[in-house]
């Protein structure tokens, strides 16, 4: 059987074994050191570059670990709701219930398939005229304390009207930008909006440290309390000694240096997932059914981190996402359906959601293809064949 073509596999960019050779040769085997500094700061660079907005930033073990700190530190306790966006992964809901608290799910809007504008202000004014409080009201019961958007496959959601709601209600925003890293919202980078944002280096994503992730904020008591948090929240004193509860969630210098490597590639990586999105326009232009996320306008810059089509039966003859993605497997080739719906998902059974439900029928017709960044040549060859044989010469 041919070698198998991943949806989107670990991309090394060569200097990466220099970093943590250094790592090795001054003994920083730890969950501090240069490397965790100097990546830290490479990633605010980045989110700087554009836009200088003061963006800061702690680097922890995954995207998930900062979604929770951004919890803990906007005090989300039992009793309280967080809005989420339900077309995602489970880490970004995960974290909410960490705390205790209840998630209540927004659908999607067809444009760039991430949280409705419209139905996340239906679901505030629902919960207020229920009895919740804003954040503002500083009571500790029943309280709406966050909002959490996804940036889904890289594309930036809609920032100005789902901010613009946020701070209407005084209620914190908190970006989950884990697939997102080299996306841009009228030119400011993805993770640099609302109170603060959560990236992600897992293997799959467009750079990695195999593990691990950042929290990003515009505002300094935020990143310095999660180093605080993410290493136990040790006092500063000569034992060990806790005033509060923390976690062990800090990264470690070697995986920092992975990360400070993958940072100098992180532009050409971006570049190339953009160029993986343009073939697969290329080659289904004249296929009816067949329709991509797309940026709405130049305000959106993706960095197609993933590639993904909708499939409609209605105009392929029949074909369904699924005839495409099974097509596929047969050549080893992997693709994965759309996120499944967290409101969908049976842990969540019962879970309110507000919407008409846009982020079902994104997931009953919608498939990722290979998209990594080290595809070939002969790779797209073997893909394209496979494509062709079912979307074109069914």
């Amino acid at each position: 059987m041919n070698e198998k073509i991943w949806l989107s596999s670990p991309h090394m960019g060569g200097s990466e074994r220099k970093y943590v050779e250094e790592a090795f040769d001054t003994n920083w085997i730890a969950p501090l050191g240069p490397n965790v500094n100097g990546f830290e700061q490479d990633i605010s660079d980045f989110l700087n570059a554009r836009q200088p907005v003061g963006a800061q930033t702690a680097v922890l073990t995954s995207g998930t670990a900062a979604l929770h700190l951004a919890l803990v530190m906007l005090d989300v306790r039992p009793g309280d709701v967080v809005l989420a966006q339900s077309f995602t992964f489970c880490g970004t809901t995960n974290p909410i219930i960490y705390q205790g608290a209840e998630v209540i799910f927004i659908d999607s809007e067809a444009d760039t398939w991430n949280m409705c504008p419209d139905a996340l202000e239906e679901a505030i004014i629902t919960l207020v005229g229920e009895g919740y409080v804003l954040p503002e009201a500083n009571v500790f019961k029943r309280t709406i304390r966050a909002i959490i958007p996804v940036h889904l496959y890289g594309m930036p959601a809609k920032l100005d009207e789902i901010q613009a709601i946020a701070d209407n209600y005084q209620i914190p925003l908190v970006e989950d930008a884990a697939e997102a890293l080299g996306s841009y919202y009228k030119q400011r980078a993805c993770g640099t909006f609302g109170a603060m944002a959560a990236l992600s280096f897992n293997g799959n994503k467009i750079i990695t440290t195999s593990g691990g992730g950042a929290l990003v904020s515009t505002q300094t008591k935020f990143v310095e309390q999660s180093r605080f948090l993410s290493t136990q929240a040790r006092d500063n004193a000569a034992h060990y000694q806790h005033s509060k509860i923390g976690y062990n969630y800090r990264m470690s210098n070697v995986v920092a240096g992975i990360g400070r490597g993958q940072m100098e590639v992180l532009e050409t990586r971006v570049e190339q997932r953009r160029a993986n999105n343009q073939r697969y326009r290329t080659f289904f232009a004249d296929v009816p059914g067949i329709t991509f996320q797309n940026e709405p306008n130049a305000d959106f810059y993706s960095n197609f981190w993933l590639t993904s089509i909708l499939v409609d039966p209605k105009l392929t003859g029949g074909l369904t996402r699924e005839d495409i993605r099974l097509a596929l497997e047969a050549e080893n080739i992997e693709a994965r359906p759309l996120w499944k719906p967290m409101h969908m998902q049976p842990v969540f059974e019962g879970s309110r959601f507000f919407g008409p439900g846009i982020c079902k029928v994104l997931f009953e017709h919608g498939l990722c293809l290979p998209s990594g960044s080290n595809l070939s040549d002969e790779d797209f060859e073997r893909i394209f064949k496979a494509l062709k044989s079912i979307v074109i010469d069914k």
